[in-house]
């Protein structure tokens, strides 16, 4: 099954990070009609979303946005599409945050599964 595994660094704080996930959730319902929950932690959020043919979760910390979605056997054939659609919406909602600078060691998160 396609994976696709996205982390992204920022320096919003919990509580600016926080609105960030809930203003991605409200896309990801109304765009591409995913039933997403949210929960949330001491220390990190956690927004699960899921439709026909994919699920998976954003991980949601003070200093880090991380993305873990499974493709089905269908949409596993835009994999790169569908990637290419959710670094686009993440980037613009962390670039319009005000207070977002440049997250440090931004590509030494980066995880592989």
């Amino acid at each position: 099954m396609p994976d696709i595994h996205l982390v992204r660094a920022h320096t919003l704080g919990m509580p600016a990070a926080r609105q960030l996930a809930f203003q991605w959730a409200e896309q990801a319902e109304e765009k591409f009609d995913m039933a997403c929950t949210y929960e949330e932690g001491d220390n990190e959020d956690w927004v699960t979303f899921q439709r026909s043919g994919v699920n998976g979760t954003l991980r949601v910390t003070g200093d880090e946005l991380a993305l873990n979605a499974q493709l089905g056997f269908l949409l596993g054939a835009f994999k790169d599409k569908i990637e290419g659609e959710i670094v686009k919406n993440l980037d613009a909602l962390l670039a319009k945050t005000p207070g977002n600078g440049p997250a440090k060691a931004a590509s030494s998160k980066a995880k592989k599964a």
